[in-house]
This record gives structure tokens, sequence and C-alpha cells, in this order.
């Protein structure tokens, strides 16, 4: 043990760690690597977003004080373990959710508070856009975002020098470089599978479409820089690392890869960006991402099209909701607990109740639960009011209601895949699960293999989710002498044939997930209808 110790710590050092940030939506996250892609050290930092003047955002100072928070506990963490101070990085990754909207003027301070994806207040724009590109254009996207605040005749709109998802803002102030992955681009605006960058008919169309109100900028003119996964992004500044390390020990000069966002380091951490590929991230929100052979036959507004950080098409289907309602009925059970005076461990009562809920009808028993917490897109939500709808004669007991809020997780998840599986007819070998649902070992993977009626398969490294993903991204940019591609990396040097622990779907849970779904889409109403009626 002293031996795998003391060679961390020389490794760390000399300067050949590799570090990995990802802001998620409750969580930034920072994992430290070494030169065979393992992890070594981490550290987070808790956080909220908040609902301001009807509209979902985070302060900035909030993100700085978060980035530094987490890097601090992972200095922390690394002192307690190996003694020593992070003085260099070989690379760095930064990391985000995508999509949303940050916007900066000529003295590159931000013109209005960053809005985030989970805001659904862009449905005139996205409608216009996806008619204008024929092309699904959802409301999350970065330039729904814009045009709404076009549509708005929002004041600040005149004076955009520069806009940005939250990965390409923090990079472009460790770096002083305006640049994107292009994973994360393709979520602003589509990108051109052949040409890796920007689609350039769609951006003529949009200057066109906006010509008339005489703004003195083009698209192209205000967008990140697109790349893809393995080119250069520029160096961390003096700036940037006095940032990043408010305790001053670690010295600027490391290379930084592209920012990607959260899809696209999903797809990473899952070995999950060769085409006939997918993978499952379920966490606050879900989504899954399958690897296209081809395009699909025509545009869909459940399916969003975006691509790998490597630039390869990716049929994407996003969901607002997913384990938050859950999580808050566990916290329930929690209180409970404590009411009676016994001990609280976090993990046994999430393994208590997850398992027990697979003692449930296949079916839930006719129970069933909506888990909007904000509004649902792809069912037409623009808010979201969580949900348990029973009759007096469903079978309401403890395993069915927790059956029900586990199906409800990836409920809407299925609505898309079951377009592209069933009506688009795309053909995937493997599908991978990552993210906070998948944490107690086989629930949640059973769950989702009877939604999709496929395996699923969850591996070991998955718990390490996006902030492991970027830093193997940043470790591709430095430790690639033999120049493979981003599958081939993945597959030969970090996975290594390691496929995980694989859960096929039973007969009798499919069937029950159906039978489910079924009565999930009949019962919507329900929920249009407390959206519309709660005050």
């Amino acid at each position: 043990m002293v031996n795998v110790i003391m060679t961390t710590k020389e490794l760390i050092q000399a300067g050949k760690a590799i570090l990995g940030i990802e802001f998620g939506s409750t969580r930034i996250k920072a994992v430290l690597i070494d030169d065979e892609n393992k992890p070594i050290a981490q550290g987070s930092h808790e956080w909220e977003n908040q609902f301001v003047d009807g509209l979902w955002t985070y302060q900035i100072d909030r993100i700085w004080y978060g980035l530094q928070d987490c890097y601090a506990d992972l200095r922390k963490n690394v002192i307690k373990e190996y003694d020593c101070e992070i003085e260099k990085l070989a690379s760095i990754g930064i990391s985000a959710m995508m999509h949303g909207y940050m916007a900066f003027g000529k003295d590159e301070k931000i013109l209005v508070p960053f809005r985030t994806w989970r805001n659904t207040n862009t449905g005139a724009a996205a409608a216009e856009l996806s008619k204008l590109f024929n092309y699904n254009i959802p409301l999350r996207w970065s330039i729904s975002h814009l045009y709404q605040c076009i549509l708005e005749d929002c004041d600040h709109v005149k004076d955009i020098t520069y806009f940005t998802t939250l990965a390409g803002y923090i990079h472009w102030r460790l770096t002083g470089e305006k640049v994107l992955g292009i994973g994360d681009a393709s979520g602003m605006i589509p990108v051109d599978p052949e040409t890796k960058n920007y689609n350039a008919e769609m951006i003529a169309k949009f200057n066109n479409l906006i010509a008339p109100k005489g703004y003195n900028w083009k698209l192209e003119d205000i967008l990140p820089k697109c790349l893809v996964a393995g080119e250069d992004a520029g160096v961390l500044t003096a700036h940037g690392a006095e940032r990043l390390d408010i305790s001053g020990h670690l010295k600027p000069g490391c290379p930084l890869c592209p920012p990607e966002g959260d899809a696209g380091t999903g797809m990473t951490a899952t070995n999950a960006v060769k085409q006939r590929t997918g993978n499952v991230s379920a966490g606050t929100s879900s989504f899954s991402m399958i690897v296209l052979e081809k395009d699909l036959s025509k545009p869909n507004e459940m399916i969003d099209m975006v691509t790998t950080p490597d630039g390869s098409l990716v049929a994407m289907v996003h969901c607002n909701n997913c384990t938050s309602d859950i999580n808050a009925w566990v916290k329930l059970f929690k209180e409970y607990q404590e009411l009676l005076g016994v001990p609280v461990d976090m993990n046994e009562v999430y393994g208590k109740l997850y398992n027990n809920a697979l003692k449930g009808d296949p079916d839930c028993g006719g129970v069933m639960a909506y888990n909007y917490i904000s509004g649902e897109p792809v069912t037409g939500l623009a808010e979201g009011r969580p949900l348990i709808v029973r009759s007096a004669n469903d079978k309401f007991n403890l395993a069915n209601f927790i059956r029900t809020n586990l199906y409800a997780t990836v409920a809407v998840l299925k609505l898309g895949n079951d377009v592209l599986f069933k009506e688009e007819q795309v053909k995937v070998d493997r599908i991978t699960g990552h993210g906070g649902l998948f944490k107690t070992p086989g629930v949640g993977q059973r769950v989702l293999a009877a939604a999709l009626n496929s395996p699923i398969s969850v591996m070991e490294t998955a718990g390490e989710g996006g902030a492991w993903g970027i830093a193997l991204l940043a470790g591709y940019l430095v430790n690639n002498p033999k120049g493979l591609n981003l599958s081939d990396y993945l597959d030969k040097v970090v996975f290594a044939g390691n496929t995980g622990t694989e859960i096929a779907p039973t007969p009798e849970d499919v069937e029950g997930f159906n039978k489910y779904i079924e009565n999930y889409k009949a019962c919507l109403p329900i929920e249009q209808a407390a959206v519309l009626n709660k005050k």
C-alpha cells in the first residue's frame, strides 16, 4: 500500500495528474486521475439553482465560489491522502450542464442573469426556428434563448459580443479562449457532422431572419469556436490559476481540452461514442444518447440531434425531470425514521426501499406517478406539478408506491426512445447507464431495461460520472501518442474491453412497463389540469 501511495504522490508532484471538473445541476464535482485514467482524488461542492423573476438561474458569484470550493475540497483530500500539494497538472477539462444562455457585452460582463437549460419560456422561439431550419430546435437550446430575447425586444441583445454555455464561460475565464467542444456546441445551434462546425445554412437563415432588427453583429461573430476532442483549446493562464486555486499553489501553463457538455462527458464515461452504442444518464434530469449510423428520416420534437465529442451524430432524448421527486419521497421516509428515533443511513434507506419495490406488481398495481418538479417539453408541459394518481381499486402499497416513482424517473425517456426504436428502427448494440438512479445496485438498471426493452450495462466507474468523463477527454489531449481516434482510445486504452455488468429485461417487466406507460399517457390530462389550475 505504501508503494502505491508513494507512486501516486510522485505522479502528483511531477505534475502528471489530470483534472476534470463538471458543473452538474446540484453538485460541482472534481476528479483527479492518474496517467492510467484511474481516479486518485475527488472534491465536490453542493449547490442549487434559484428561481428568480420567473427564470431558473445560478448567480455568477455562486458559480465561482462553487468552483473554488470544489477545487479546495479536492486539494484538501489530496493533502490528506498523499501529503502533497497540487502544484502542476498535465491537463484540465471543464464540463457543465448543456444549453442555456450566457450573453456578454464589450466589457466582458454578463448582460442578463444566466438562464439555464431548465427554463421553458422559449416556446415561441423554438417553434419558429424549428420551422425555419426544418430541424427540431428544443426549448432549452442556446439559440432558442437568444431568439426568444429577440422576439421580446430585450434591450441587451443589441450589446451582445459573445454568448456561450456554462462550460464555455468557465473555460474562457481560465484560458482566455472563446472555444467550445463540438458536443456542447451542438446544443447551442445545430452542427454539421461533415464539416465539424456550426451548420452554415442555418446560420445564414438566422442572420436573414433577424436582419430587420439592425443589430451590429452576425450569429457567427458571437458564437464560440467549435472544436473536436483532442484539439488544442488553450492553456491555463496566471489569472485562471488564481481563480481556480485561491490557495495560490497551482501554477499556470497546463493545457485544457475543449470544454464539453454533460452529454458528451456521459458518452465518454460510458464508452459510448462509437456508432450503435448508447448511454443513459439518470440524475436530476435524464437523457439518452444513441450514436447513429445515419440521420433520422424526419425531425421529431421528442428527439434532439447533437454530436459526440468527436463529431458523430447522436439522437438525444432529454427529460427535465428524473430523480428529484423520488429523492424527496425517500427523504420523507428518512424523517419518519428519525421520528421513531432510529439511526438513519441514507444508503440503507435507498437500498431497502428500492429493492422492496422490485417485489411490487410489474405495472405498479395501477398507481401512477408524475415526477414533474419543472416543466417537461417531451410531454408538452411548460411547468410541473409532482403528482401521485390512483383509483380506489389500485393496489396501493409501499412496494408499488416506490416502484411507480422509479418508473416515473424513466417514463418520459421511454416515450422518446420508442420513437427511435419503433418508428425509426434505430439499432443499438450496447446501452450503458450512469448517474444517481443506478447507485443502488441492480434496481435502476432493471427498471431502465424494462422501459427500453434492452439490456443495460453499468460499469463500476459509472458512479464517477461526467467529471471523470471530462478528465478522460483531458487525458486524450495529452496521453495519446499513437494518435488513436476517440472511440479506439476509449476502447483500447481506457476501458480495455470492460463492458460492465449487464441486466437484460424480463418479459414480465417489459409487459408491466408497457401497461404502465399506456396508463401514464392516458392520465397525462390530469397532470396538464394540475399545471393549468394551480396558481
